[in-house]
């Protein structure tokens, strides 16, 4: 019966098929999303930002004056003058520098999406981290059976003097070890959960997702990087940096223009009054010197910039492509060995027949069970490294 409780298990594990997300991983990143403090914290900081940067586009405050003029030696009345004006920027740069915040908040929104993707990614791993420790709770379950049936097998020995104490306390030993790793496993588990009910902004989030859902394989690195290069927040954010500093020229050009002032002027001495609109300019002499070319320098500094992390991005990005299609590759191909080869249940026939003594299939059970631990723990890899691969699909 064990035995073949063991093949059933062989059979399901090699079975499985490794994966990112699964509706489930989908769910628990969107409550996490609305949840996430830091998510919200971020939030609030670009609304203020956009309203600041609404608010250096507003016209200035009109300017009130009066004067009343009673002392002094003079033969006329008392003078007195009343003044209101309205100063403002020629009208070409409330335009450009309204198109700049509309930049600016374009990549604000990039920016946002960054920091969703800096917040979600740890989230996945954790939530592949719970996935993994699941399957291995379901290996270490067998694995007590396994060792618990093996200890009272040996037992039955023992008591026909078929079998000496030292391999009765050996099974013993070994059972109890295989509890106390279900125990860890546990122990490691409530620990993530705390991990993610921090990201989740306090609150508990329910998980039962007991395996990976999607497959391993992935597209060309050239599909890849096409599709990253247009959705992914961290190259999106430099392309907007450098549309807002081309704007900063088309705005550094308007303010050099000049400023305008206009109002309506009182005056009145001796019965009479004079009363008409006033203007104003003011001369750009000083102001607006090397601003131009200032923004020109930003702006070609950005472009630079912006080339030279995109291709460090995709140096990066195609390094790491490589090495995940090696890991599968070997993933693959370990896989496929211990599910040709059936070694767990080949030495439990071999202990039940008395061809190995209980040592003997101990040492041989433990090489072969480190082997299965090996694939689980290079299948979480896999799905580590390929979550960071297509982070701009979160």
């Amino acid at each position: 019966m064990l035995k073949n409780n063991v093949l059933a298990f062989c059979v399901c594990l090699f079975s499985f098929v490794a994966v990112a997300q699964s509706p489930s991983t989908k769910d628990a990143l969107q409550q996490i999303e609305q949840n996430n403090a830091t998510l919200k914290a971020f939030s609030s900081f670009l609304e203020s930002r956009k309203l600041s940067q609404k608010a250096s586009n507003n016209l200035p405050d009109p300017q009130a004056g009066a004067y009343y003029l009673p002392f002094g030696n003079h033969a006329s009345g008392d003078y007195s003058e009343f003044q209101i004006t309205q100063s403002f920027e020629f009208p070409t740069v409330y335009s450009s520098r309204g198109n700049l915040i509309e930049m600016q908040e374009a990549q604000s929104a990039m920016e946002y999406q960054l920091k969703r993707q800096e917040v979600l990614l740890p989230a996945v791993n954790l939530l592949n981290e719970l996935i993994f420790l699941a399957k291995k709770e379901k290996v270490e379950q067998v694995r007590v059976l396994q060792s618990k049936k093996l200890f009272d097998q040996t037992n039955e020995l023992f008591e026909l003097e078929q079998a000496g104490i030292l391999e009765l306390n050996k099974a013993k030993i070994a059972w109890i070890q295989e509890q106390f790793k279900l125990d860890i496993l546990d122990a490691d588990r409530k620990k993530i959960m705390l991990q993610i009910q921090n990201l989740n902004g306090g609150n508990e989030l329910q998980f039962a997702q007991n395996d990976y859902s999607s497959s391993l394989t992935i597209d060309d690195s050239e599909s890849l990087w096409l599709e990253k290069m247009q959705v992914d927040p961290e190259l999106k954010v430099l392309l907007e940096q450098e549309k807002v500093a081309q704007q900063r020229i088309k705005l550094s050009k308007s303010k050099s223009l000049p400023n305008l002032t206009a109002g309506y002027n009182y005056q009145g001495v001796s019965g009479s009054n004079y009363s008409g609109i006033y203007g104003g300019v003011s001369i750009p002499l000083w102001s607006s010197r090397n601003t131009v070319k200032a923004a020109e320098a930003n702006y070609d500094y950005q472009k630079s910039f912006t080339q030279v992390q995109t291709d460090e991005m995709h140096t990066a990005f195609l390094g790491e492509y490589e090495v995940y299609q090696a890991m599968l590759n070997k993933y693959q191909e370990y896989q496929s060995t211990l599910q040709s080869l059936d070694s767990e249940a080949l030495l439990l026939q071999a202990f039940e027949l008395g061809e190995l003594s209980y040592m003997q299939y101990y040492l041989e059970l433990q090489f072969y069970q480190q082997a299965i631990d090996s694939m689980l723990e290079m299948e979480k890899q896999l799905n580590q490294t390929k979550a960071e691969l297509l982070k701009h699909q979160l």
